[in-house]
């Protein structure tokens, strides 16, 4: 698992934010961006909860940690990724 997700659009302060603490996560997980405001589906699903982390069909919502993020990164890693998770 070497890549998560960043849901978010251009000119979110946050979803800059959230980026940074992807980069301070100690997994240091390579970031594939996916701006909501390129695809209609995306957008009703995520356009008012941006930043929006996903890590192996987990999704992590806005406020989130590098903390957090690593520490879903780690469960993933030991293998009790069976379901699909909401994290708040």
């Amino acid at each position: 698992m070497n890549t998560v997700k960043l849901y978010g659009t251009l000119g979110c302060h946050l979803c800059d934010i959230a980026k940074q603490e992807i980069v301070n996560s100690h997994n240091n997980p390579k970031i594939e961006y996916i701006d909501v405001a390129e695809n209609n589906d995306l957008f009703e699903q995520f356009g008012e909860k941006i930043p929006v982390l996903e890590v192996s069909e987990r999704f992590l919502y806005w406020p989130f940690s590098a903390n957090q993020i690593d520490s879903v990164i780690n469960t993933i890693r030991k293998g009790e990724n069976n379901t699909r998770r909401y994290l708040r």
